[in-house]
């Protein structure tokens, strides 16, 4: 389909940005790499008046280290990840994750603040930040705050992102030498997860599903579980717990339940120390 008609701006900076969001209000919506937003543009599921065109602006575009974190520029591409020395040394599992999304296309043009910010419980990369216990960076006209991903989704295809504002940052924890997992049923390898799991076990450890409810969600059940003691298996067997997994063409609630929990066990056992 055709995308409703739409004024286009293109922003030299973040400064920039924040000012023409400002400038348009509600009616404004920020293109990166284009694949999360184009899509539901094409299918009307959302009509923007304006485009704020960021893909261009290169201040955002890195990977630094950042003594016990890793950061990140937001409008750093899905191929920077998977290939970057500093991530498959210090944080493998968002390189290697980083690989598994769509296909070359999509990974070069992508971002992963555009991932990040729209908010999709189907992204693979959300759901390993959110594991990792990663914070946000954003950054509006009141200057800038830190939001952890904890608190950052907040429903489906909601954040905690102002409408003025714009995510300029991801960090993420260190964790060279743990154990880590990623496991993603699909039909083919460009699709979305029908179900994901992302799985740290640094001492303690993080789990966070893809694809099991209207937002990436920590699987807190199973992390009480393996602090309590439980085995892999066991633990598990709760990974369904507290998630609210909708049905599609793809998969019944049942399903989803039942890939989360061989899923979670597969990620546990791949990632035990």
């Amino acid at each position: 389909m055709i995308p409703a008609a739409f004024d286009y701006v293109r922003a030299g900076s973040a400064e920039e940005a924040i000012k023409l969001l400002g400038e348009y209000g509600d009616e404004a919506k920020l293109l990166a790499g284009g694949h999360s937003l184009l899509p539901l543009m094409k299918l009307r599921l959302a009509t923007p008046p304006v485009l704020i065109d960021v893909g261009r602006i290169g201040e955002l575009s890195y990977i630094r280290d950042a003594g016990k974190e890793v950061a990140i520029g937001a409008l750093t591409r899905h191929r920077d990840l998977e290939v970057s020395d500093l991530l498959q040394r210090e944080v493998p599992i968002l390189a290697h994750t980083a690989s598994l999304v769509g296909d070359p296309q999509v990974r070069h043009r992508g971002t992963l603040g555009g991932t990040i910010a729209h908010g999709d419980p189907a992204s693979d990369l959300p759901a390993v930040v959110l594991a990792l216990g990663g914070t946000l960076v954003a950054q509006g006209p009141g200057g800038e705050r830190t939001i952890p991903a904890t608190e950052f989704f907040q429903g489906f295809l909601e954040t905690a992102l102002a409408p003025d504002e714009v995510l300029t940052e991801v960090r993420v924890p260190k964790v060279a030498g743990a154990g880590w997992s990623y496991q993603k049923f699909n039909r083919r390898a460009q699709d979305w997860a029908i179900v994901g799991v992302a799985a740290i076990r640094n001492g303690t450890t993080g789990v966070a599903l893809v694809n099991m409810g209207t937002t990436p969600v920590r699987a807190t059940a199973v992390e009480q579980a393996l602090a309590g003691g439980a085995a892999a298996a066991d633990a598990a067997a709760v990974a369904a717990d507290g998630t609210e997994p909708t049905a599609d063409l793809n998969a019944s609630v049942e399903f989803r339940q039942h890939l989360a929990r061989v899923l979670v066990r597969r990620a546990l056992e791949e990632a035990a120390p």
